[in-house]
């Protein structure tokens, strides 16, 4: 009964997702088709990220002006049109605007519909709504892929396929009678607040973006490079995406009981080995690319999980949503820089470029998480908050963590922290900060 009133909002979800999912193969995999360099390929996945990261920032402003629908609806056509003009105007510098486009388009629809979703959810229902909504994130950017092999991404009628997928993501929430939510909460970041709670966090987060777009917007272009099949792509990134669902729950557990800075070690540590044997077997048979794709998505995706986890538990409680959110645009920076890094060493390494900027970014997160353990004593493991696993980073916004389960004892805490300040008191650190 929980899901009824969110059904429509999960339905336009899944169409976004999907339709998020195709586009994300299939532009990196066309432009190679057509002989354009990695640098250019780059460039649309780090125009994408600017743009999606600026979008986080002023969407809240344009919902308060239109409301939800209308914003919603816009920011669908725009999708659509962002699409159809990538297949319309076949060239690396249009692409990259229409690329920027959809990036400031995607990051307001998902921030209209978290929120959305944060309206319809309490104490005892917030918890299974964002399980549920995990779950068909994920299933649609897989389901996504692997709507490229049903056509030839050279033609037309895949991007014809992507503008449907986002046009159906409309109709739900058109015609649901659900009450609009209230307006979007804008986003504040303060980096010196971020980095002086937690570095690793910070430098982690900067490095999972880096890994996360690196990978997502490159991978393709290295299968089409290494002449597999459009099938072959597809389940190499969905490969990744699995793995990166199976490890979050092992490795999330084992950091709720140990240092998690040793887990993010350790998890670089196991990145690097999967990435060198990447460097290794890319003329093997795909079944050992999907392989290491599996190991390298288990630990590139939950990279960012990780670090978030170590950053709040630092954090006062209050703060759970102000410093994830924060977190999650210095993430965009990363990924703005992922791309470009990664297009760079395949240009001058040639398709196994893709494995060595993985491996030389896993190491850095690797060592410098490592060298942490030896500047700030842990918190210990009754104190920590339990792990949680959460959507792929890329299609998250700062209203995203409002979902979040952990939210609710933030919300808590800011509430008894307001109610100390209007008695005239000032509310008492928590040990974390004093840590």
């Amino acid at each position: 009964m929980h899901l009824l009133p969110i059904a429509a909002l999960l339905t336009s979800t899944f169409f976004l997702m999907a339709g998020a999912g195709l586009m994300g193969i299939l532009l990196p995999v066309r432009g190679s088709i057509e002989g354009w360099t990695s640098y250019e390929i780059g460039a649309f996945g780090t125009s994408y990220a600017l743009a999606f990261t600026f979008g986080c920032v002023v969407i809240p402003w344009i919902v308060r002006s239109a409301g939800h629908v209308r914003t919603f609806s816009s920011l669908a056509a725009l999708l659509a049109i962002s699409i159809l003009l990538c297949g319309l105007v076949v060239d690396p510098i249009a692409w990259v605007l229409f690329r920027a486009l959809s990036g400031f388009a995607l990051a307001g629809s998902y921030m209209v519909i978290e929120s959305w979703l944060n309206e319809r959810v309490n104490n005892q229902t917030r918890g299974t709504i964002f399980s549920v909504y995990m779950i068909v994130t994920m299933a649609a950017m897989m389901g996504g892929q692997y709507v490229m092999p049903l056509s030839r991404p050279e033609l037309a009628v895949p991007f014809m396929l992507c503008a449907i997928l986002f046009a159906l993501s409309v109709i739900p929430t058109a015609l649901s009678r659900a009450q609009s939510p209230t307006p979007i909460a804008t986003v504040k970041i303060d980096v010196l607040m971020l980095f002086r709670n937690s570095p690793v966090a910070a430098i982690g987060i900067l490095l999972a973006g880096i890994l996360s777009a690196g990978w997502g917007n490159m991978a393709p272009v290295f299968g089409q490079q290494t002449g597999l099949s459009t099938t072959d792509i597809a389940t190499l990134t969905v490969s990744a995406m699995f793995g990166g669902a199976i490890f979050q729950i092992p490795l999330g557990r084992i950091s709720d009981k140990t240092d998690r800075r040793y887990v993010m070690a350790a998890a670089g540590i196991i990145g690097v080995g999967a990435a060198v044997a990447g460097v290794y077997l890319d003329q093997a048979g795909s079944v050992a690319l999907f392989a290491v794709a599996f190991v390298l998505g288990g630990i590139i995706y939950p990279a960012y999980s990780l670090a978030v986890a170590h950053a709040n538990d630092y954090a006062a409680d209050a703060d759970f949503v102000k410093v994830s959110s924060g977190l999650l645009i210095l993430y965009g920076v990363g990924t703005m820089i992922g791309p470009i890094y990664t297009a760079v060493l395949m240009e001058t390494a040639g398709p196994v470029g893709l494995f060595q900027a993985m491996g030389s970014a896993m190491a850095l997160y690797a060592a410098y998480a490592f060298y942490r353990t030896f500047r700030r004593v842990a918190i210990p493991a009754d104190e920590r908050a339990d792990f949680q696993t959460i959507p792929f980073a890329r299609v998250q916004t700062p209203a995203s963590f409002s979902l979040d389960p952990r939210a609710e004892a933030s919300l808590e805490a800011a509430e008894d922290e307001h109610d100390l300040e209007d008695t005239g008191r000032s509310g008492p650190k928590s040990d974390k900060q004093a840590a």
